[in-house]
Parts: C-alpha cells; sequence; structure tokens
C-alpha cells in the first residue's frame, strides 16, 4: 500500500514526537517549521527542535520568516495532506486549498474549549476535572475547524503543567496515527464545533505575577500549576526592608483554613518540614518550593529557615 504523502508543520519540543510518528506512518514530503532564532545564553542562531531533528531524520526541511515566501514551493510539492502541531503561525486560505485532503491539527483540549496556544495551561488555571487532544480540520479561523476526533482524560488535582503535557503528548500520538489510519481508509469526519468556544491566549511574563492582595488561594494556586513549564509565576517579598523578586514553583491549598487578622500578604506559619503559609485575598496557601533570584530551586521550608522567617515578620507585597 502506497503511503499517503504528506507535509509536516511544526516547531518546539512538543512537536517533535509527532514529526517522528508522522514520518513512521505516511512519506514525509517537507517539513516547514518557524524561522531559526537566537537561543541560549550566548542567543546564537539555531534551528528549532523540529528542524533539527528533521535534518536528522534526512527530510527537507524549510524556514521561511513568512509563509507566502514557500508558497510556490509547497504548491509545487506532491503532497495530500498536512499535519500541524504547535506549528505558531496563521495559514492563509490559499495555504490551507493546496492538499488534496487539507490540513489537521493536533490541539491539547476539548474543542471548542480553550482555542489558543496554551490550552493545557488555562485549562490548569481554570482548574479543569478533565481535558483532552483534538484532532481538526484547520479552517481560516483561530481552531475553529471541524472535528475529525477527540480524546478525554481526567486532571488529577496533582497534575501541573509538567505532568498534564506528559499525559496528553501520548493522547495526541494515539489520536494523530488513529486520524491517519482513517484518513488512509477514506473514513474523513468533519463534525462542526458545538457550544460557547473559550480562549486560551499566550502567557505575557506580566500575568505570570502573583498578587496575593487581589489573588485568591485557588486562583494562586491554579497559577502555579498551570505555569509550571513557564513562564515562572513570580511575586514581590519583602525581606529586611529591601524588595525582591522570588519565583514560587509549588504550593499546597490550605486545608484546615487558618483564621487570622493579619492582612493579605503576611506569613501565617512557617514549618520546617512543609514550607510557609501566606493570607490570600481569600483564603490561605502553602510555599513549599522557590526559586530565589541568583540561587537553584529550593524546598521553602530551606528558603524559611535560611532568611529567619518568622509569622508575621515577612511581608508579600503588591507591586513588581
Amino acid at each position: 500500500m502506497t503511503k499517503l504523502k504528506t507535509i509536516f508543520f511544526g516547531t518546539p519540543e512538543i512537536s517533535v514526537p509527532y514529526l517522528e510518528l508522522l514520518h513512521e506512518l505516511t512519506d514525509v514530503q517537507m517539513v516547514v517549521t518557524q524561522a531559526d532564532k537566537p537561543r541560549g545564553r550566548g542567543m546564537v542562531i539555531t534551528p528549532c527542535p523540529v528542524k533539527a531533528r528533521a535534518l536528522e531524520l534526512g527530510l527537507t526541511v524549510r524556514s521561511p520568516e513568512k509563509m507566502k515566501d514557500i508558497f510556490e514551493e509547497v504548491q509545487n510539492t506532491p503532497f495530500e495532506l498536512g499535519v500541524a502541531v504547535a506549528f505558531g503561525k496563521i495559514f492563509r486560505p490559499d495555504f490551507l486549498a493546496l492538499p488534496k485532503l487539507g490540513i489537521i491539527n493536533v490541539h491539547f483540549s476539548l474543542l471548542p474549549l480553550l482555542r489558543g496556544a496554551a490550552p493545557v495551561q488555562h485549562s490548569l488555571f481554570q482548574d479543569f476535572k478533565t481535558t483532552g487532544i483534538s484532532v481538526f480540520w484547520i479552517a481560516p479561523g483561530m481552531d475553529d475547524g471541524p472535528i475529525l476526533l477527540q480524546k478525554e482524560i481526567p486532571v488529577d488535582p496533582s497534575d501541573n503543567a509538567e505532568t498534564l503535557f506528559g499525559k496528553l503528548i501520548p493522547l495526541g500520538l494515539a489520536g494523530l496515527r488513529e486520524a491517519v489510519t482513517q484518513i488512509e481508509n477514506g473514513q474523513i469526519t468533519k463534525t462542526e464545533q458545538t457550544g460557547e468556544p473559550t480562549f486560551a491566549p499566550m502567557i505575557s511574563k506580566e500575568e505570570a505575577f502573583l498578587n496575593f492582595q487581589t489573588m485568591t488561594a485557588a486562583q494562586i494556586h491554579h497559577k502555579v500549576r498551570g505555569l509550571a513549564c513557564g513562564p515562572k509565576p513570580r511575586t514581590t517579598i519583602c525581606l529586611n526592608g529591601k524588595q525582591e523578586l522570588l519565583q514560587i514553583l509549588r504550593t499546597e491549598l490550605d486545608t484546615q483554613n487558618l483564621s487570622a487578622q493579619s492582612g493579605a500578604g503576611a506569613l501565617l506559619s512557617v514549618e520546617s518540614s512543609k514550607g510557609f503559609l501566606v493570607k490570600c485575598k481569600e483564603g490561605n496557601i502553602w510555599i513549599t518550593e522557590v526559586h530565589p533570584a541568583g540561587k537553584k530551586p529550593m524546598s521553602a521550608a530551606a528558603f524559611a529557615n535560611g532568611r529567619g522567617l518568622k509569622p508575621a515578620e515577612r511581608v508579600f507585597v503588591s507591586n513588581d
């Protein structure tokens, strides 16, 4: 049986296993990624992870600054299906019309929920109990094309972005394998999305700031979960009259709901085995792992011990 001819569109590390699977299942005619960019401390121009892997596999790779730069080449490439995973660029309608079968995308949410660039992070911000993947047909709008298939999984309360990606990536691979098999067999399903859409835009560093005066304990906890892969959540702590930034890496909600007269941002308790308890706009939260500026990540208990933190003596402040 002749393999399906495809073009793969993807850029970051998360896309690499999908390229490898597509290379196994189909005849990949070309790989298209975003342009090479400066990376690392030395800001050396470096290919993205998908380009690096595609070159290792001996595949033809194009990394255009603009999609129009490769339109003619793609138009002259004999391919039947496009597959996109975390590509990071918008397809123009004339580009979408090039492959006979269209272009499918593997998206890490149950569309129409969480359309956009950061669905995994936003699912945790909103404390979703279930999520999943959608394989859908790309249309001119943002993640609004018809569905080919979806797969659902529960979200564990202990999940953060790192562990949830670890579950969704293999789920998406299973979805892509199933989708390619269906398409090869002529079972092309296109089910229009139904329900009210929600959105999951890219997260800026400014949005990663934690404000204990304006955020509830639950909001802080779920934001820390969602930002486990970056941008890292941070706040400002006042120590000995000086302010410094502190990244908050892990938290736990205060199940005992300790009451106190102190204002939001105040330390309520310090425990060597756990960390420190902070009062929020509503509720309290345990800070269990932190990353001080210029140091390695450490337990909040070690940080508290090293800085001599005591209840009511150190306050998280609102400005960044």
